[in-house]
C-alpha cells in the first residue's frame, strides 16, 4: 500500500483512533497481531497480520464497515475505484518458524 505525500500524520492519527466496530470485525474474521509499517522515504506501507486457522479474512472486503473504513482512508492513500487500497504482492525470500 502507499500513502499520498503529506498524509503520514493523519494516517497514523486515524489508526490510533481505529473504530471499535472495525476492530471487532477484524477479530471476528480471525485477524490478530496486526501491524502496519511505513517506509518514510517511499511512503510505502507494509501490513502483517496473523490469521486463525478458521479465519474468514477473505470475506472482509465485502463487509460494510470495511468499505466505510476504505472510504474514510481513501483521501490519504492510493486506492482502486471501489476505495480498496492498492496493494502489490511481495515475493517471500526468507521465512523462519
Amino acid at each position: 500500500m502507499k500513502l499520498k505525500p503529506g498524509s503520514v500524520a493523519e494516517y497514523k492519527k486515524r489508526h490510533d483512533e481505529i473504530w471499535p466496530e472495525l476492530q471487532k470485525e477484524l477479530r471476528a474474521a480471525g485477524v490478530s497481531d496486526y501491524s502496519i509499517f511505513l517506509d518514510e522515504e517511499t511512503l510505502t506501507l507494509f501490513a502483517v497480520q496473523k490469521l486463525s486457522d478458521k479465519n474468514s479474512a477473505a470475506a472482509l472486503p465485502n463487509s460494510p464497515i470495511v468499505k466505510k473504513w476504505w472510504s474514510y482512508m481513501a483521501p490519504l492513500m492510493d486506492v482502486h475505484p471501489d476505495n480498496s487500497p492498492v496493494t502489490k504482492p511481495l515475493m517471500e525470500v526468507f521465512h523462519l518458524d
